[in-house]
Order: structure tokens, then C-alpha cells, then sequence
């Protein structure tokens, strides 16, 4: 049986449902796991574990066709975390079985099209995990704080985005959608410790003061995406941020729980493997 380190179970806790407000949701608290940092990273190395055999079953079953697959989709304020995530969390399990994007401004030919094409094109094939460093959800909140659509069309976006991803669901997906809810304080300390560090230099971007500026807009405009797009079939989860192991533990434990869902067995196979052993011995 898996070892559990959790008092209760964080989707519960973590889900956004009606009612939900994220400005006085908590970013430095710790739902359903009530140890330290020491026992939160033992519990992160035990479920890489768990994570990686699951996630193993999930490529295998995609490579004899079976059309089974999960999206991550991460979205946070700037110094988060996400890197994070993707370092701690999805570098246990074996990159074949890994289809990771991070969404940059979009180009020219993408601005040709409608916001969803780009992404459409990345999303997850059978037996892969995808993970979407940013996203679609982009459209919806840097568009709507720098006002670079018309409100009418923000408000088409959040239709669009449910109808496509129930189309993923309908077709196999399962997305699990995390927003990583930093302190605006946290942030500071964070983007002042990369300008204080040499070897952390490089992760500056000015730009990300000139984001920090539109703060309150940027949580306004996450709050309007919880309320049009946490759905029954995508709901979105807010993870308290602050504490960087708590975060990456929740995001595990989603993957498990979505993964183990799933209940995918290994692949039967088409060959008699008692006279496959027999061949190889006599070879």
C-alpha cells in the first residue's frame, strides 16, 4: 500500500469551487500536510517514485494505442515557482513519456490565427504527459491586464477555453490545472535574491517589475478565470506558493491522484512469453 503524508486530501482543499476568493486565499500556508520542510522533501522523494511507475504505465499503454493522456497546466505570477515544478516534479519521471511547452509571446504566424491554434497544435498525444509552462490561460489574463483585446473578446476566450477542453477531455485528457499563489512580498524577496546572486543574474528579467506594477490587476484577472473557466471537467486548483516544497508536493500529489485514476494496467502482449524465455536461453 502507498505510504500517504497527507492529513487530508489536498484536492479537496486545494480545488477552486464556488465561492472561492483569491485575494484572501492564503499563499504561505500548507493545506492538508501539517509537517516541515525536512519531512515535505522526503515525502517529494518517496512520490517520485509512485509518479514515475504510473507514469510508465501511461506511456505503455499509449504506445499499443491506448488514447490515455494527462495536461498539466501551470500558471503563476512571475518567481512563483514553476520552474520548480518542472525541475523537482516532472524530472523524476522518464522524459520520453513527456511533452513539455512553454508558451512565449506569441509570433506573427500565431497572431494570424486564433489564440487557441497555437496551443492546440501541443497538446498531449497518447501515453504522454504534457506540461504547458503557461498557456492558453495567458490570452486571458497578460491580454486582459494590458488590454491588448477588447473586453468582448476576453469574455469569447473563456467560452472558447472551456469548449476546447472539454474536447480534450471527451477525447482522453485528463487536465489538471494549478495556479501557484505567490505573496506579492515573497516575490520581492525572490527577485531581490536574483539580483544579489551572481549565478542567479541570468534569471532576472526586468520586465517582471514592470508585471509586478499591475499586481492587483494580475489577481483580479486570475479571480475572473477561476470564476468562468474551474470546471466540472477541468477544474482549476490554487496552490499556496510561499513555501517552494509545499507547492512542489501538492503538484505531485495532483499527478499521482490524476495518474493513478486512471487505473491503468500494463500491456498485455502478443507474443508467448514462456516461449520467448525458451528462444532466448537456446540463442
Amino acid at each position: 500500500m502507498r505510504e500517504t503524508f497527507w492529513t487530508d486530501d489536498p484536492r479537496d482543499l486545494l480545488r477552486v469551487r464556488d465561492g472561492f476568493v483569491l485575494a484572501t486565499s492564503p499563499t504561505n500556508a500548507r493545506p492538508g500536510f501539517d509537517r516541515g520542510k525536512k519531512h515535505g522533501a522526503y515525502a517529494l522523494s518517496e512520490g517520485s517514485a509512485v509518479l514515475r511507475e504510473l507514469q510508465e504505465r501511461l506511456f505503455a499503454a499509449g504506445t499499443v494505442g491506448t488514447r490515455r493522456q494527462v495536461l498539466l497546466v501551470l500558471q503563476a505570477m512571475d518567481t512563483a515557482g514553476k520552474g520548480g515544478i518542472v525541475t523537482h516534479v516532472i524530472r523524476a519521471v522518464d522524459p520520453n513519456g513527456v511533452h513539455y511547452v512553454a508558451f512565449k509571446k506569441p509570433n506573427e504566424v500565431e497572431l494570424a490565427h486564433d489564440f487557441l491554434w497555437r496551443v492546440a497544435k501541443q497538446v498531449p498525444a497518447a501515453g504522454e504527459l504534457g506540461v504547458f509552462d503557461r498557456s492558453h490561460y495567458e490570452d486571458v489574463l497578460i491580454a486582459r491586464v494590458r488590454e491588448l483585446v477588447p473586453p468582448k473578446e476576453i469574455e469569447r476566450r473563456y467560452d472558447a477555453i472551456n469548449r476546447f477542453e472539454l474536447g480534450l477531455v471527451d477525447s482522453g485528457t485528463v487536465i489538471v490545472k494549478v495556479m501557484l499563489h505567490i505573496s506579492k512580498d515573497e516575490q520581492k524577496k525572490r527577485l531581490t535574491r536574483r539580483l544579489d546572486r551572481e549565478d542567479k543574474h541570468w534569471k532576472y528579467n526586468p520586465a517582471d517589475v514592470d508585471e509586478r506594477l499591475h499586481w492587483d490587476e494580475y489577481q483580479d484577472a486570475f479571480q475572473r478565470v477561476f470564476e468562468k473557466t474551474s470546471t466540472d471537467w477541468a477544474p482549476w486548483y490554487v496552490i499556496p506558493a510561499d513555501h517552494k516544497w509545499y507547492a512542489r508536493l501538492a503538484v505531485q500529489h495532483l499527478l499521482i491522484e490524476a495518474l493513478d485514476g486512471l487505473d491503468l494496467g500494463w500491456p498485455e502482449v502478443g507474443y508467448d512469453i514462456e516461449a520467448e524465455k525458451a528462444r532466448l536461453a537456446a540463442s
